[in-house]
């Protein structure tokens, strides 16, 4: 059998191969690895009061909806 080259699949592809041949874990790290090295680096303090859990809902929401008009 031959081997896809991973190198060459966008992320799409890469995505569609791991979740059709679940057992493949080469494949599966290399995906992994993709997608950590494109996520955002920032990160975000714990909210402390409920106004500003419902800020971060209402950010989180808000930012669904960019997705969903993409």
């Amino acid at each position: 059998m031959i081997k896809p080259d991973f190198n060459s699949m966008n992320k799409a592809q890469l995505r569609a191969y791991v979740i059709a041949h679940p057992n493949d874990k080469k494949a599966f790290h290399i995906f992994v690895d993709r997608l950590t090295s494109k996520a955002p680096t920032e990160t975000f303090d714990i909210p402390k009061s409920i106004a500003e859990i419902e800020e971060v809902d209402i950010l989180i929401r808000k930012k669904l909806e960019q997705f969903k008009k993409n």
